[in-house]
C-alpha cells in the first residue's frame, strides 16, 4: 500500500473510534429529578445549560424528565 492509502485508513479508524467512544444518549441527556410519580417537588438535576455550564446538584431518582438543555442564567455582576 503507498502511504496516501494508509494516511486514509487510519484516518477513517480513528474517525470511527471517535464514534464509537463518544458518550450515550442518556450520559449526555438533561434530567431533572423528582421526589415522586406526581412530579410535584424537584429533588436534582445533572446535566448542562444552554451555555454549555455544568448543572449538577441535589438525588438521582427514577423518577425524572429528561430532555433539551436547561435555562441558562446569567453570572451575577461583579462588585
Amino acid at each position: 500500500m503507498n502511504k496516501a492509502t494508509l494516511t486514509a485508513l487510519f484516518l477513517a479508524c480513528f474517525g470511527l473510534g471517535a464514534l464509537l467512544s463518544s458518550p450515550s444518549v442518556e450520559a449526555a441527556s438533561n434530567c431533572t429529578y423528582y421526589s415522586d410519580a406526581g412530579r410535584t417537588t424537584v429533588v436534582g438535576q445533572y446535566g448542562y445549560d444552554c451555555c454549555n455550564n455544568k448543572i449538577a446538584w441535589g438525588t438521582k431518582t427514577q423518577h425524572s424528565s429528561c430532555g433539551a438543555c436547561f435555562i441558562c442564567y446569567p453570572p451575577p455582576p461583579n462588585p
